[in-house]
């Protein structure tokens, strides 16, 4: 079989790797890929991002089936453009895709449906933003109601930052955020405190299978200090998330959610993703959701699982009869993964691209140098985003998982690379 991954970033580069190790796929072609994919002899950058491009190309070639990554396609309709041509994609409509593109329609729908989550209001006046945030107090949360690739959410810890978020947001959009019909607006929520963690489970429209638990580091410097990133590393499974937390999270977010959203018309596939806050009790409230696998949790999940990753996409493709996808449980290695971002200079607010990169170790059985902002240009590597690559290892235990994973970054070099040496520090504390 042939199969095309839409994406560029270290997500899809795990997604495709993952798929070119089942032994039923011919090729995997990666839209448009990155400096990674193009240097795998197993995949195939295919340098299109128009979805009706990629519609009419996965006709042509016979794809047997797509894999959407980013949220961008997604919120751009292009599970329904592949759809309409009776094209297998895995992926939710651009209907159900508003779970993330919105974060209005997001929190509404959660307060319609009993889903545990923060209080919020939401604004598309700046002046009026403001008076309800000097009413409330701080710490409080800022987020842009549309996509704004993983950096839409500050959490103001002063009144000033989260003014300042306010006409960043409404008035100036530094971020570029993709403002949804009607303009901007932010929606501002009371501030939870807790652990965070990443629930991932799939949906073919009715029925959920669990991925592997995870953790991400948002912030940018060690001790989970400094700006709020797309993310800096992650590790696999997440200790917070115990047997009952998880029990917790299906039976009062994800379930209800795949319900609600049957209830409204919209049924749910593809990839969910639910941020989670648990508190010192083990209560758990939903501070966003995601239509899409987390980069970088996803490159630790997948060098995780064991069943093969094609068979799980066909089954979860095949429709909402309730066939395998129902009964399907997965296998998944014992060991700890865990994965470092090494970012470029200046990342996250103005990253510098055009560095040339040298020193990558190679792949092994239990260690994978994942590239998300990098191109191969005149057979040179060079950075082109701001989270460059992610380095990614096995191990019996996180202590051990974080000395091979810092060792084999050692030797990696480009001008200006930042990371944390400190990616698993919670799990190691357990």
């Amino acid at each position: 079989m042939k199969v095309l991954v839409i994406g560029g970033g270290g997500r899809e580069h795990a997604m495709a790797w993952k798929l070119a190790q089942s032994p039923k796929v011919q090729m995997v072609y990666v839209a448009p890929g990155n400096g990674g994919t193009a240097l795998d002899p197993r995949l195939h950058n295919l340098p299109i991002t128009d979805v009706v491009q990629l519609r009419q190309w996965a006709q042509e070639n016979k794809i047997g089936l797509t894999l959407v990554g980013p949220e961008g396609p997604l919120a751009a309709g292009v599970v329904d453009e592949f759809r309409q041509r009776s094209l297998r994609i895995f992926g939710p409509t651009k209907a159900a895709a508003q779970l993330e593109s919105s974060k209005a329609f997001s929190k509404a729908f959660m307060r319609r449906h009993g889903i545990p989550t923060a209080e919020y209001a939401t604004f598309s006046d700046p002046a009026t933003a403001h008076t309800y945030v000097n009413q409330m107090g701080v710490p409080i949360v800022v987020k842009a109601d549309g996509l704004a690739a993983g950096k839409g959410v500050v959490v103001a810890m002063t009144l000033e930052e989260a003014h300042a978020a306010i006409d960043f947001m409404l008035v100036d959009n530094t971020l570029g955020v993709a403002h949804n019909e009607g303009g901007a607006r932010v929606v501002i929520e009371e501030f939870l405190e807790g652990e965070e963690a990443s629930f991932m489970v799939m949906c073919d429209g009715r029925n959920v299978v669990p991925l592997a638990t995870s953790q991400d580091h948002k912030r940018l410097q060690d001790g989970d200090n400094g700006p709020n990133t797309g993310g800096m590393g992650a590790y696999s499974p997440a200790p917070v998330v115990t047997p009952q937390v998880h029990a917790r999270a299906m039976r009062e977010i994800i379930l209800p959610t795949l319900k609600g959203m049957e209830k409204d018309g919209i049924p749910y596939t593809g990839f969910l993703y639910a941020g989670l806050m648990i508190d010192r009790e083990g209560q758990v409230k939903t501070l966003e959701f995601n239509c899409r696998m987390g980069d970088p949790e996803t490159q630790p999940i997948l060098m995780r699982l064991k069943t093969d990753f094609l068979d799980v996409l066909l089954s979860a493709t095949e429709g909402t009869s309730g066939g395998s996808f129902e009964s399907l449980e997965l296998e998944w290695d014992r060991r700890v993964a865990l994965g470092v971002v090494m970012a470029a200079q200046g990342y996250p607010a103005t990253p510098r691209k055009g560095d040339a990169m040298s020193g990558l170790p190679k792949e092994s059985d239990d260690a994978m140098v994942f590239h998300a902002g990098t191109a191969l240009v005149d057979g040179q590597l060079q950075t082109s985003g701001g989270r460059v690559l992610c380095v990614t290892a096995l191990g019996d235990n996180v202590r051990q998982v974080q000395q091979r994973v810092y060792q084999s970054l050692q030797g990696i070099a480009f001008d200006g690379m930042q990371y944390r040496t400190d990616i698993g520090h919670r799990a190691a504390k357990g």
